[in-house]
């Protein structure tokens, strides 16, 4: 690991040049995942504007892509520390600290809408027990936010649980592919730069990938001719997170434009995605591509199946009470 010492003159070098260009009374540098000309990126700068705006400029941020100042895998730590102010990004890249961060990050199974999530989050204990963990680190909770659900990527008409019979996929390791070994599928573990060439000469039907959109964009539907959309059964989250000490700072009217401002940019995401999506499916269709939609029923069956698997990843205190907090969810929806 790189000496913090660099990254604190890195992260100080944006400090000064934010407050000399606005004299602001809190200038922050929020690293994203994202590379610098990414849709999540973009959105971000949105975000930082309205930001700036309510607060009537008394807040100042910068939005750094990934790596910019600490490795993608550094940021909880270097928002600890306050070498960043804040981190918008997965929290699966922290699952080594605890395995609830894996579970936040992709509950494999849990979500076919990014409203339930949210949901459960304001009114299931997921926040609290989200912000409790990141506490842990000297960090705040702002809010979760998504891309949406991902798509699913296949060379077979998969309309229903028991078609997913001997069907060959790509899925990486881990709960999903326990989850889809648990439905009888046969998962074949693949790098996605693998996985468009694999579906052209056969190795594997049908691929875990991710949104329809970026899909459509690669021409993944072109080969495999049945995706399904909506999706059913990932929905990587991203952490919106701040300092804890600056949190702790701030008067109580900035901690309100923040936090509603993270809220307004998690919908504004979302809203955006489902946009560029629905073009994606129109695009699809006018290809002759038959894009499938699972009803109800066979998304409840997958999600009862997934979550026989939910208790196998839960090996902290945290990841176990999660768990226990998304079944209590769907517990509480029947």
């Amino acid at each position: 690991m790189k000496s913090w010492k660099k990254f604190f003159s890195i992260a100080v070098m944006f400090t000064l040049f934010a407050g000399s260009a606005f004299a602001a009374e809190y200038n922050w540098a929020i690293q994203t995942s994202g590379a610098a000309g990414d849709d999540v990126t973009r959105f971000l700068n949105q975000y930082a504007k309205w930001v700036a705006e309510d607060s009537n400029g008394r807040i100042q941020i910068s939005i750094m892509p990934a790596d910019s100042v600490v490795k993608y895998t550094e940021t909880l730590d270097a928002v600890g520390a306050n070498i960043l102010q804040g981190d918008v990004t997965d929290p699966s890249y922290f699952a080594g600290k605890d395995p609830a961060f894996s579970l936040i990050g992709n509950m494999v199974g849990a979500w076919s809408d990014p409203s339930q999530l949210f949901d459960m989050m304001a009114n299931g204990g997921g926040f609290q027990i989200f912000d409790k963990l990141l506490n842990r680190y000297n960090v705040k909770l702002l809010a979760v936010a998504c891309t949406g659900v991902e798509a699913f990527v296949s060379k077979k008409p998969i309309r229903s649980v028991a078609d997913f019979k001997g069907i060959k996929l790509r899925a990486p390791q881990g709960m999903v592919n326990n989850v889809f070994t648990a439905i009888g599928a046969t998962p074949v573990n693949l790098p996605g730069s693998e996985v468009y060439t694999s579906l052209e000469k056969g190795v594997i039907d049908a691929s875990d990938y991710t949104v329809f959109a970026t899909n459509q964009a690669q021409g993944m539907n072109d080969i495999a001719r049945f995706p399904i959309y909506p999706g059913f059964h990932s929905m990587p989250t991203m952490q919106m997170t701040l300092n804890l000490d600056v949190w702790n700072s701030l008067p109580e009217d900035l901690r309100k434009i923040v936090q509603k401002d993270a809220i307004r940019f998690r919908d504004y995401m979302i809203e955006e995605h489902h946009k560029l999506d629905a073009k994606a499916v129109a695009e699809a269709k006018a290809k002759g591509i038959e894009v499938i939609s699972w009803p109800p029923s066979e998304v409840a069956k997958f999600r009862e199946i997934a979550k026989t698997q939910w208790p196998k990843w839960s090996k902290s205190p945290t990841a176990k009470e999660w768990a226990d907090a998304v079944a209590n969810y769907w517990d509480s929806k029947k």
